[in-house]
């Protein structure tokens, strides 16, 4: 079968290059940058396609006869496709769990200090000209509150632990023998001087934070979210953040990516942006991309 990487940027295509192995399956690489109108057109003849992080709108991918598999590079495919109507369409949606773990939550914790003591309003502010030593909060010995405890949960629990935070935890399903305390969700809500977020993104968890839950965390506390934007009310957030009632949110995934300029969370000098990055890390891309190819291999021809 044919591939494709739809989308593959100039680091991605040289951690690509140095990965693929002369015996692995010939998958040819899309670099130039394309509108979504051009989707069918990209993927003509091709059965396999690599998406990073590219949207494959149903309807586009309904005019891509040839196309069989997407091997979405990472877990957070409903994030950018409907997986199950994909299906519908014969196309399977491949995903690849536990290559980022480590980053991803080193990633997190980078966003708690930067939160935590306004490392980025002050490097805006030195930039700008204006000398303002602002008073940070020290999390040593502050109550992080994980929610998810997945590989990179429990991986942001470990770290955690390290820096001389009190972790507590809450996950869908039961877990024993973790080390950690785990409570019910409105216990850790009301507790946690920092929330940070790690749940998979399903039908049942989009809009999990919503304006309800987003009231019901301590006053002051930082939320964290490297998981998926659409965990999140946005709108509800931005409302806590501007009132104060959450002190400052640390956001590497958005509803909408890219994040527009003139969105209501990118004017809030208390949010520090990133740009969905807490994966992109060579050990992580490595792994990433050789399990993707993997996948290819295992299809076949």
């Amino acid at each position: 079968m044919k591939a494709i990487f739809i989308d593959c940027n100039q680091e991605l295509a040289a951690i690509f290059r140095r990965v693929h192995q002369p015996d692995d399956p010939p998958i040819a690489i899309n670099t130039a940058s394309f509108e979504g109108e051009e989707l069918p057109r990209v993927l003509d003849h091709y059965a396999i396609c690599l998406d990073d992080h590219s949207y494959m709108p149903t309807e586009r991918i309904a005019r891509c006869p040839s196309l069989k598999h997407i091997v979405f590079l990472g877990t957070g495919a409903a994030s950018y496709m409907d997986v199950a109507a994909l299906t519908r369409l014969g196309v399977t949606v491949h995903t690849i769990k536990g290559y980022g773990d480590t980053a991803v939550a080193e990633h997190a914790i980078a966003l708690m200090w930067a939160a935590a003591r306004d490392v980025a309003r002050m490097d805006r502010a030195v930039r700008a000209g204006v000398w303002q030593p602002l008073e940070g909060l020290q999390l040593t010995g502050k109550i992080l509150g994980i929610i998810g405890l997945g590989g990179i949960g429990r991986e942001v629990a470990r770290l955690a632990h390290g820096m001389g935070m009190k972790v507590l935890a809450w996950n869908r399903t039961p877990r024993v023998d973790v080390g950690f305390p785990m409570v019910d969700l409105d216990t850790l809500l009301a507790s946690a001087d920092i929330v940070s977020l790690h749940l998979a993104l399903t039908e049942e968890t989009r809009g999990f934070l919503g304006p309800g839950r987003l009231g019901r965390i301590k006053p002051g506390a930082i939320l964290i979210n490297t998981a998926r934007g659409a965990l999140v009310d946005e709108g509800a957030l931005a409302q806590a953040l501007k009132s104060g009632a959450i002190r400052h949110a640390g956001l590497d995934v958005f509803h909408a990516e890219p994040l527009d300029s003139t969105h209501p969370l990118a004017k809030l000098d208390n949010v520090t942006l990133t740009a969905h990055a807490g994966f992109r890390t060579p050990e992580a891309s490595m792994t990433l991309m050789r399990r993707a190819i993997n996948i290819v291999r295992d299809i076949g021809p």
